[in-house]
């Protein structure tokens, strides 16, 4: 596989983007207390789905490096696997768009979404790749009833 950065690292720099375009254009922050709260419910949300998550390889004895999916040895297809094939990122962009609520700049609420081209097309299209070639059929009627995303 190609992919050279681990996604947490392409999450830090999509929040630092959001924080650079934040300091460029303070005059559009929004002071809204609700904004507030939505942030903390969306980050705890997402850490909780990346926590859960992460368990769940773990319970599998598999691999959670995104970089060497190769060395992956169990499908994981349960939990909230059942829901979304990429819960992990699911959760980090929930943190991602909780950043952005805290931020309180209406121009930070669509950066994350450069964050879901980039991981879809540079981590989990080559994910899927190695998958298919490990787990054959079974991943593929697995990609059929789960969505990449949500």
């Amino acid at each position: 596989m190609n992919t050279k950065v681990p996604p947490p690292i392409v999450g830090l720099c999509v929040a630092a983007l959001m924080m650079m375009v934040n300091r460029l254009l303070p005059d559009l922050q929004l002071n809204i207390a609700a904004f507030r709260w939505l942030a903390i419910v969306l980050v705890v949300v997402g850490l909780s789905i990346e926590l859960y998550s992460v368990a769940l390889f773990f319970k599998s004895r598999t691999t959670v490096n995104p970089l060497k999916p190769e060395n992956t040895n169990s499908l994981v297809t349960s939990g909230l696997y059942t829901y979304s094939r990429n819960p992990m990122y699911f959760g980090m962009l929930l943190l991602l768009i909780g950043f952005a609520f805290w931020l309180g700049n209406p121009v930070t609420v669509v950066i994350p979404a450069l964050f879901v081209w980039y991981i879809t097309r540079f981590q989990i299209k080559p994910e899927e790749k190695v998958l298919g070639e490990l787990f054959g059929d079974q991943f593929t009627q697995y990609c059929a009833r789960v969505r990449r995303w949500i």
